[in-house]
């Protein structure tokens, strides 16, 4: 959609949201402040804040570092965007960031939490030069993703597949590494992977309790080491400078987020190249 086109708002209420278990997107909307979440997530976010007090300023950190990789993505000549697990929209979203670099930038978001398509409006508002649109989606779905990204998206022409805060809810039961190869695989030279990754290296022991409480409201916590992170990337060029913990991935290109020090925050962060 064009930014003369915004005309897409969901009935909230049309829209059929579980609210009888915690759902990623609606919790990380809790940590960030937002008001797009339910009794059960809240619940289960101060589980979790519970185990790490940190845990919000970590899905800023993780918000932040989407904001410098597009930056340095547009800034590098990508046009194209394949936002998966795009969650419920907080300003500024990936198009807008990549927009004003580049403002011809087109953006697909997809996520499987309908209440993100409630809100799927915000997602749209192009500029005039740009497109935005919105599949509703689960990663598990390369297929259905792939099929519809590749009505909005030239996949002839590099594409920034962004991966951020969610493949640690994938297992590799699921085929987590596959599911990435399979998405990777439809995109041509010059694409770049971004990507973002809790992990249970610096707290194993709040890391392991967190995991199994997510368990017994039925959401999966699939924490990765760092070489189990960069197991992603195998094949691709990574970008300086390389596997980082998520802060320390090009600082210079954004603001410092609120309540973040030189502490670790436990989250690995990488953009690489498809060569």
């Amino acid at each position: 959609m064009t930014g003369q086109d915004t005309d897409h708002n969901t009935d909230h209420n049309a829209v059929q949201v579980d609210t009888s278990k915690p759902h990623p997107a609606r919790m990380y909307d809790w940590y960030l402040g937002g008001k797009d979440n339910y009794p059960v997530d809240e619940a289960m976010g101060r589980q979790m804040l519970a185990l790490d007090p940190r845990v919000p300023v970590m899905a800023k950190v993780n918000r932040a570092f989407m904001h410098r990789a597009t930056r340095w993505l547009a800034g590098h000549g990508v046009r194209q965007f394949l936002d998966i697990g795009t969650g419920i929209p907080t300003e500024p979203n990936l198009h807008q960031v990549a927009q004003e670099v580049a403002p011809d930038a087109r953006v697909v978001y997809c996520d499987n939490d309908p209440i993100v398509l409630a809100h799927a409006a915000a997602l749209l508002r192009s500029t005039p030069e740009g497109v935005t649109e919105y599949l509703q989606a689960d990663v598990r779905d390369p297929a259905a993703i792939l099929d519809g990204a590749g009505k909005v998206l030239d996949f002839t022409r590099p594409v920034a597949l962004s991966l951020v805060a969610l493949l640690h809810f994938v297992s590799d039961e699921e085929g987590a590494h596959d599911l990435v190869a399979r998405l990777l695989a439809e995109l041509p030279s010059g694409s770049y992977l971004m990507m973002t990754h809790a992990t249970a290296d610096f707290t194993p022991q709040e890391s392991a309790a967190a995991t199994e409480k997510l368990k017994a409201a039925g959401v999966t916590l699939a924490l990765r080491s760092r070489e189990e992170f960069a197991h992603f990337f195998d094949g691709l060029e990574l970008v300086e400078p390389g596997v980082e913990v998520v802060h320390h991935w090009h600082p210079e290109l954004g603001e410092p987020v609120p309540g973040q020090d030189d502490g670790v925050i436990p989250g690995y962060g990488a953009v690489a190249r498809k060569p």
